[in-house]
């Protein structure tokens, strides 16, 4: 049965945003198994909810390992995510699913839908986004947002974030459209390039940050197309 925490958004006739928020599970049934990707922040039950739109058995997948995306680990046996979120995992979630890897270059076949695994290291240090080139779509975390990206703490890099998001560039004639887990979805590829340019800006120091408008020990940089909340200049890489 479908919780009434969360809100309901049809993609198309296999395919769901789950919204909780601020934050966004998305769900794809192939004519096998299912994919949920992520389980917000735990205020209900989103295995129910995801149940109660497929009756296909489910795989758990996680983006990363931060608070707002494993909340409802709890519900499953098994969740799959790259190794570099077992620790963070383990801190964030510790009653939660027992952790399976999932490595650069996986595929996860739900039967006619193939998703490839692709790390992209930078607002964690195990983050994924998951490509599905046949319906040219990618599905990105908190790495692509219209949304400021966290990329204060000590594992995070926007150093590594950048290159990654190279990475995804020299990729994105596979792909369209962007489902992010916050902000607007979905999103155009040219954010991917917007992000690129302003994040640049903001590691050699040549645009100023604003107070964030809650309480973070970081600054708020607002570009073209692009935000993040990080460090004084000078303060991480």
């Amino acid at each position: 049965m479908a919780d009434n925490a969360y809100g309901i958004v049809q993609i198309d006739g296999n395919s769901w945003q789950i919204e909780e928020g601020m934050v966004r599970s998305l769900l794809f049934a192939g004519t096998k198994k299912a994919l949920l990707v992520d389980t917000g922040f735990g205020k209900g039950s989103i295995k129910d909810t995801a149940e109660s739109l497929t009756d296909k058995p489910i795989m758990l997948v996680n983006s990363h390992a931060d608070g707002d995306h494993v909340g409802c680990n709890g519900q499953f046996a098994e969740a799959y995510m790259h190794p570099a979120e077992f620790a963070g995992y383990q801190e964030a979630c510790p009653d939660g699913a027992i952790a399976r890897p999932l490595w650069e270059g996986d595929s996860i076949d739900l039967g006619g839908r193939v998703f490839e695994v692709i790390l992209i290291p930078g607002h964690t240090p195990g983050s994924i986004a998951l490509l599905d080139r046949e319906n040219r779509i990618l599905v990105s975390g908190d790495s692509i947002s219209e949304s400021p990206i966290f990329m204060f703490g000590k594992t995070r890099s926007l150093n590594a974030y950048i290159h990654s998001m190279q990475k995804l560039m020299a990729l994105s004639g596979a792909f369209d459209q962007v489902y992010p887990s916050h902000g607007p979805c979905p999103l155009e590829k040219d954010r991917i390039g917007k992000l690129i340019d302003f994040a640049g800006c903001v590691l050699r120091g040549e645009v100023e940050g604003t107070d964030p408008p809650y309480d973070l020990p970081a600054k708020l940089y607002r570009g073209d197309g692009a935000a993040f909340f990080y460090p004084e200049i000078g303060g991480q890489a």
